[in-house]
C-alpha cells in the first residue's frame, strides 16, 4: 500500500477505487532514492512497484558485493550510489563504503577514523550501526561519539568532521543522523551525557544543542542511554521533531531545539524510530519489555496524562521499528513474534511466531511487508488483519540492517555482503 494512504481509514470499496486509479501514477513515482534510515519518509515505506517477491543465493540476485569488517548501518541510495559504514570488530578503524548501484562495484572505501581504546559494545551491536543520511553531492556519516563526517559523494573527500561530541555509549553507538533544512541533527544518549545536537550541514559547526531534561529516576547511566533516531512530522501546520529517549518521548522545534511537549514512561534504552498517522504518534518505549504507545501530539509541556490514547505491551519488540500501513500497525519482537494491531484502538488482530531473531526494521512496498531476520530469512507478509505469508526467502548470512528500495530493486545488507535483489526479466 502506498505510504500516503497509511493515515487513511476508508471503506474497502473506496480504498480499492483509490488504489486502482492511483496505480499508473505510482509506477511513474517509484522511489529512485533511499536517503536515510527507513527510507524517504523515515517510516519504512516505498512507492516502488515490481520488486521481487522471492529470492535466494541463485534467484533474482543481480549482484552481490562482500563488505569488509562489521557494520550494521542500513544502506542509503542517491542516484547511482549506495553508501554504508563499516568498522573493524574491535572499533579501531572506521570506514565509509560506496557501491555502484548498477554493478555493485566498490567506488569508495574510505578510512575515516582510528581509535586507540574504543569502549566495549554489546555483542549484538557494531561500531558502525548508525545509518548515514545522503543528499545530492553530500553523504553524512556518524559513528556516534567516535566521529561524524560530511563527505563529497563524487570524490570521497572529507568536507568536514567532528570528533568533539562527547558521549559514552556504553553498549555502542546506534542513533542515526537526520537532515532538516540546513541542519544535521543527531541524538547522543549515553551513560554520561544525554543531549540532541544540530550541526550546520555545510560546515559542521554547532547551531544548537539541547541537554535532555528528563527525570530518569536513577543515577545508573545504563538506564539513561538510548539509541533512537528522531522523526520530523507536521502536526496541524506545526513542525515537530519527535525524539525518543530513556523514560520519555519529547517533541522539539527542530529549528531551535526548544522543547514543545513531553510524554513520560517507565522504560529505558529506546531504539525504535517512531511512526506517525491518523493524527497519532506510535512510540516504542524501550528495551526488553517495551510498550507501544499511541500518543496525540498536541499541547505543550508535560502532556502525559492526556495524550496517551492506548498502550500495548504484548509482543512489542525493542530494536525493530513499527510499520503503519492503512489501519494497521505491524511489528516484530526481537525474539521473532510478529503482530498486527488496530492503529486506532491497539486491539490485536493477529500474533504469529515468525521464527528467528530480529534487529532490522520491516518495510512496506508493492502491497507487501518484508521482515528480515538475523538468520538470513526474509518473510513476505500480506498487510492485512489476517495473517497470510506470501513467501519465505533465505540468504547465506543474516540481516542486522534494514532493507532499502530503489526502483524495482531491494538493496539488502547482510552481516557480510550487500545484494541487489531484482527480478531478472525486469
Amino acid at each position: 500500500m502506498p505510504h500516503w494512504l497509511a493515515g487513511c481509514r476508508l471503506p474497502s470499496f473506496a480504498l480499492l477505487l483509490v488504489l486502482v486509479c492511483a496505480l499508473p501514477g505510482l509506477r511513474a513515482r517509484a522511489d529512485d532514492n533511499w536517503p536515510q534510515f527507513r527510507g524517504p519518509g523515515g517510516e519504512g515505506h516505498s512507492n516502488s512497484q515490481g520488486v521481487p517477491l522471492t529470492w535466494s543465493e541463485t534467484e533474482n540476485v543481480r549482484w552481490k558485493t562482500p563488505i569488509h569488517d562489521r557494520g550494521w548501518s542500513s544502506p542509503v541510495v542517491w542516484g547511482q550510489q549506495i553508501w554504508m559504514t563499516t568498522a573493524t570488530a574491535d572499533g579501531s578503524k572506521m570506514y565509509a563504503v560506496c557501491l555502484d548501484l548498477q554493478s555493485g562495484a566498490v567506488l569508495h572505501d574510505i578510512k575515516l577514523f582510528e581509535n586507540e581504546k574504543p569502549s566495549k559494545i554489546h555483542d549484538l551491536n557494531s561500531y558502525a550501526s548508525p545509518t548515514p543520511v545522503i543528499e545530492p553531492e553530500r553523504i553524512y556519516v556518524s559513528f556516534g561519539s567516535y566521529g561524524t563526517a560530511c563527505l563529497d559523494t563524487q570524490t570521497g573527500n572529507t568536507v568536514w568532521q567532528r570528533r568533539d561530541l562527547p558521549c559514552e555509549h556504553f553498549r555502542g553507538p546506534g542513533s542515526s543522523p537526520i537532515l532538516y533544512k540546513n541542519l544535521l541533527i543527531t541524538h547522543f544518549d549515553g551513560f554520561d551525557y544525554q543531549y540532541v545536537v544540530a550541526l550546520n550541514k555545510a560546515t559542521g559547526e554547532t547551531v544548537w544543542k539541547t541537554n535532555r531534561d528528563v527525570d530518569y529516576g536513577t543515577k545508573d547511566g545504563d538506564i539513561m542511554k538510548a539509541f533512537s533516531t528522531p522523526l520530523i512530522v507536521d502536526v496541524a501546520g506545526q513542525t515537530q521533531m519527535i525524539s525518543t529517549c530513556s523514560k520519555a518521548a519529547l517533541a522539539y522545534n527542530p529549528d531551535t531545539g526548544k522543547e514543545i511537549w513531553r510524554v513520560r514512561h517507565n522504560k529505558f534504552s529506546s531504539t525504535a524510530r517512531p511512526v506517525y498517522g491518523h493524527g497519532l504518534l506510535y512510540i516504542n518505549t524501550g528495551y526488553g519489555s517495551a510498550d507501544l504507545l499511541a500518543v496525540k501530539p498536541e499541547g505543550t509541556g508535560d502532556i502525559t496524562d492526556k495524550a496517551i490514547v492506548w498502550k500495548v505491551s504484548k509482543s512489542i519488540g525493542s530494536k525493530p521499528s513499527p510499520l503503519l500501513v492503512g489501519d494497521w500497525i505491524f511489528g516484530v519482537h526481537d525474539s521473532g513474534v510478529g503482530s498486527c494491531l488496530d492503529a486506532l484502538t491497539g486491539k490485536e488482530q493477529w500474533a504469529k511466531r515468525l521464527g528467528g531473531n530480529y534487529s532490522a526494521s520491516p518495510i512496506a512496498v508493492d502491497g507487501r511487508l518484508y521482515f528480515s531476520n538475523q538468520e538470513g530469512q526474509t518473510l513476505v507478509i500480506k498487510p492485512a488483519a489476517t495473517y497470510e505469508q506470501l513467501a519465505s526467502n533465505k540468504l547465506d548470512d543474516g540481516c542486522m540492517a534494514s532493507p532499502a528500495v530503489v526502483g524495482k530493486a531491494i538493496i539488502l545488507r547482510t552481516k557480510s555482503a550487500v545484494y541487489r535483489l531484482e527480478e531478472k526479466d525486469k
